[in-house]
């Protein structure tokens, strides 16, 4: 108030009664503040709740344990040398994905906010949770796609005979998926009829997109508006269905994943393909590129820094020991990483005896999709018990995995312009970013979608989510601060954080984030659709587009931030940008008070046993005051 020009002027004109006393002015902020507060209270009280805890774990569970289990983990550890990756990404998910998973579980809870409201505790910082709104946009737009190939793939496995089990006659070198054939009896390199019926019949893939990318193809087209239909559905009714939903969401595909498992360790050869993938390289471990994998397949898998974990806390309770559930979420999503890493492998393995290859890393050349779509299908054309039944049951339960961290995804989306248009129906909403994000969707069911998936997961999948990750973790733990956190977090949850969260909070993980994040920036090469296409100039040109569209709203908002704030102290510019707003905080009025006499009382303490910085530092990182 006391920086407006007019109310200045008016202040000066004493006959209008004005009482220029600071003590007037301090009460005037109050109050405003105090209306403030409880307007948010009112706004938020209105938002819906989860009816019991375990309905936001299930969604959680549903969220996190998704298809980056199952089409993508296999994929990345098959790309860096199988068992290989498995240790770099075990430390990561220790040091890095398990760290963050708790902080935006905290966050939301704490905050009640989603993931651009939040930065209320360092407004200068809000790019981020914008950044990491376009990069969860950019994962909808095809992570929905691999859900339509799901049900593309469902409807064809009620056919009478597998369509991939059997060779096409004008199929060169193809070798029956549903029939095991001699080793001896094939000449040369052989290619299963899973593989082909995969890129010749579903894809119709092209050999690149220099001549562009096609058509939508039909069937594809009708199966992507079938799983757009399907979230939307969902979507539409709000967390309440959502919930009840998130139980078979969650629960559903671990029955089917463990059938497949059984099946899968039992055919020929597969001893050795889960040989390669939990036999390390040590050399491999050595190469940066693999870590920069890790860490991107754990925020994938994760979802973290997607906005979506900020926004399904957000419904939480205030005293809800998300502690507990980011301790199994993070768990569990491991676990199924590993038993979907040994199904693929022991697959792969059968694949390598069966086309005569004398190495598992000889199997499926191309990348992408391909391995979760060629390898799964020809372990169920092999059953001998009606296989149809396994391929109905396996597609069903991958078409039940997307959906679950679709669902997630449009959610975010939705919080996020629904925060900035609230006038505008839930249900309406809805219908316009499903729509949008349908006709977005249609480029990746074209022949040259694949090359496009591709690109957008690597320019605006990967690598802008790592950055918004560094750019969370600076903001609230090196500007917010750890030990305000760690207060926040004893005063929700009454359990003072370790060691372990303080040091990897403060130090391993924006560290390891930044140095992977930089050398990745230097060396990464450009990307090659399965290794060897080189995509058009204007495809990598359109692809960095993407990337720094998003890294940019960061400094963006900063700058915003800083002229909104300006003032002729340089210095308190910058503070006031970054400092945290008077409304950052508890929502409940009750628990806002308290909360404040508990962060005073936390200060004072702080105050009495600080005795210098060394001595501070040591104390954040290692126990803090709050003992």
């Amino acid at each position: 108030m006391s920086s407006n020009p007019s109310f200045i002027e008016n202040g000066a004109q004493h006959n209008k009664g004005f009482d220029p006393n600071p003590e007037t002015v301090s009460e005037t902020k109050e109050s405003e503040l105090d209306q403030k507060l409880r307007l948010r209270y009112e706004r938020i009280n209105k938002r819906p709740k989860w009816d019991n805890q375990l309905e936001f774990l299930m969604s959680c569970i549903a969220t996190s344990v998704g298809l980056g289990n199952v089409w993508r983990f296999p994929f990345v550890a098959y790309q860096n040398g199988g068992g290989a990756f498995l240790i770099p990404y075990i430390i990561v998910l220790i040091v890095v994905g398990k760290p963050m998973y708790f902080l935006e579980l905290v966050l939301g809870q704490f905050s009640n906010s989603n993931s651009i409201k939040v930065w209320s505790l360092s407004p200068a910082l809000k790019g981020t949770g914008y950044a990491q709104a376009v990069g969860g946009a950019y994962i909808m737009s095809y992570y929905v796609s691999i859900i339509a190939l799901c049900l593309y793939y469902f409807a064809m496995s009620f056919s009478s005979t597998l369509p991939w089990a059997l060779c096409d006659p004008s199929w060169d070198n193809c070798v029956p998926s549903g029939q095991s054939v001699n080793a001896s009896q094939i000449q040369g390199n052989a290619t299963s009829s899973a593989e082909l019926y995969f890129t010749k019949v579903v894809l119709r893939q092209s050999n690149g997109i220099d001549d562009g990318i096609g058509l939508p193809l039909w069937d594809l087209s009708l199966c992507l508006l079938a799983s757009w239909v399907i979230i939307f559905i969902i979507v539409a009714r709000g967390i309440k269905s959502t919930g009840k939903a998130s139980y078979f969401l969650a629960l559903f595909p671990y029955v089917i994943m463990i059938i497949l498992l059984v099946r899968a360790v039992t055919l020929p050869g597969a001893v050795n393909g889960i040989l390669f993938f939990i036999t390390p390289d040590w050399n491999k471990i050595l190469e940066i590129k693999v870590w920069y994998a890790a860490v991107t397949q754990v925020f994938f898998s994760l979802s973290v820094c997607s906005g979506a974990l900020l926004m399904f806390s957000s419904y939480n309770n205030f005293d809800q020991n998300v502690y507990r559930d980011a301790m199994i979420v993070t768990t569990l999503d491991t676990f199924t990483s590993l038993l979907s890493g040994f199904t693929i492998f022991g697959v792969l393995g059968n694949l390598a005896y069966e086309l005569n290859y004398d190495d598992v890393s000889q199997v499926i050349g191309s990348g992408g999709t391909s391995l979760a779509f060629i390898s799964y299908p020809d372990a169920i054309a092999k059953s001998p018990i009606v296989p149809q039944l396994f391929a109905v049951l396996f597609f069903l339960m991958m078409a039940v995995l997307g959906v679950g961290s679709g669902v997630a995804l449009l959610s975010m989306i939705n919080t996020v312009l629904l925060d900035a248009f609230p006038s505008v129906p839930t249900i309406l909403m809805s219908a316009s970013v499903c729509v949008v994000a349908f006709l977005v969707g249609l480029v990746y069911v074209t022949p040259g979608g694949q090359y496009i998936l591709e690109l957008v997961d690597f320019y605006g999948g990967t690598f802008m989510r790592l950055f918004s990750a560094i750019a969370e973790t600076i903001g609230v733990f090196w500007i917010y601060g750890l030990e305000n956190l760690t207060v926040d977090i004893q005063f929700m949850l009454g359990r003072t954080c370790s060691f372990y969260w303080r040091i990897c909070w403060s130090i391993i993980t924006p560290v390891l984030m930044i140095v992977v994040f930089f050398y990745a920036m230097i060396t990464t090469q450009r990307l090659k659709f399965g290794g060897t296409y080189d995509y058009p100039e204007a495809a990598y040109i359109a692809g960095n587009c993407l990337q720094y569209f998003g890294i940019a709203m960061v400094p963006i908002f900063i700058i915003a931030a800083l002229w909104k704030y300006r003032s002729k102290n340089i210095t308190e510019t910058v503070r006031t940008a970054f400092r945290k707003k008077p409304t950052y905080g508890p929502v409940d009025i009750q628990k806002r008070k308290e909360w404040k006499e508990f962060r005073a009382s936390a200060k004072l303490n702080r105050q009495m046993q600080r005795k210098g910085w060394f001595q501070h530092i040591f104390i954040v990182l290692f126990r803090g005051y709050q003992r």
